[in-house]
């Protein structure tokens, strides 16, 4: 069964300031996925937040970049935004919705975008990343962890579907050019790339056999506004298991709190500190940055989850 994965988030009013959504944008946001999912726009749904950055995660059959997902998300933001984010006062309500109306598309509009088409495997285990007071660099050092470096993940080394290494697609965020790199026998172009965290990104990543197994936002808000509007607060989707990473191997790589751009005004490099749902909240200088991991089992295009992986006291050294 094909089946596409699309988790689209914006920043549309913070509770209190920027440390939070507040409980009726969620709230409101499931009233609008229900309503599609009832009329088969959708196959399953799961609202959660990370800092004050709603995200919509949904199931569809309908492809990538879909115009008909797109403006369910954008409209469900624009209605958040109406009825709950404005009446309340919200902390910048809106703040990222640049444009006015809808164009066909979310991308280059403000909301962070990550999808892929996927054909269900026999099991299907997938975990979302979302984070907030950073930007979409905060992946390139777990991406690499988790796909190119053996002593994080023993796969590929051990395991035969994994031992040819994957492929990298390094976005220029400046330029708005893509290359792909492979690995690991172009593994020290990646890094020359990648440690560039204010230009280059990675947006996804394949096994060389073709099967997509991660994919991330790229979006950068001061590029589209052409000013400083916030930070660009990534999200990030990872398929598990069976030729590729474990579980176990993708969530290794948030075991080190590397240093990530953002934090207060965007304007300083700070550790990112994986935490539960419930601690999904930046207070200190407005942070620190932080990343939440939910895991999913899909089946039939069905959200099984969340395992909210982060809850969890194997952490507490890194925080």
């Amino acid at each position: 069964m094909k089946v596409t994965i699309s988790l689209i988030k914006a920043d549309i009013g913070g509770w209190v300031g920027h440390s939070t959504v507040h409980p009726k944008q969620v709230e409101l946001a499931k009233k609008k996925l229900e309503e599609a999912k009832q009329t088969g726009l959708i196959l399953d749904y799961f609202v959660f937040h990370c800092g004050d950055d709603l995200q919509l995660l949904m199931t569809h059959q309908k492809g990538e970049e879909n115009s008909e997902i797109h403006k369910l998300a954008w409209d469900t933001f624009v209605e958040v935004t109406n009825k709950v984010s404005k009446p309340l006062k919200l902390y910048g309500a809106g703040q990222d919705l640049l444009s006015e109306a809808f164009s066909g598309n979310v991308r280059g509009m403000g909301p962070g975008v990550a999808e892929m088409e996927i054909e269900e495997r026999k099991s299907e285990p997938i975990i979302v990343f979302a984070a907030d007071k950073t930007a979409p660099s905060a992946w390139n050092f777990p991406l690499f962890k988790m796909f190119a470096d053996p002593f994080n993940t023993a796969g590929l080394v051990i395991d035969p579907n994994m031992h040819l290494g994957f492929k990298f697609e390094v976005m220029d965020t400046i330029e708005n050019k893509v290359v792909v790199l492979s690995t690991p026998e172009e593994m020290y172009d990646l890094l020359a790339l990648i440690g560039s965290y204010e230009r280059y990104v990675i947006r996804r990543v394949w096994r060389k056999d073709g099967l997509i197994a991660a994919s991330a936002s790229v979006t950068r808000l001061s590029l589209i506004a052409g000013k400083y509007v916030g930070k660009d607060d990534p999200v990030l989707i990872v398929r598990a298991q069976h030729g590729l990473p474990a579980v176990g191997e993708i969530l290794e790589a948030f075991s080190f709190p590397h240093l990530v751009e953002g934090w207060m005004r965007g304007s300083h490099n700070g550790p990112l500190m994986p935490v539960s749902l419930k601690n999904a909240k930046c207070t200190r200088f407005d942070g620190p940055p932080r990343v939440v991991g939910l895991g999913f089992q899909l089946h039939e295009g069905i959200l099984e989850g969340p395992n909210d992986f982060f809850d969890d006291p194997a952490f507490e050294y890194t925080r």
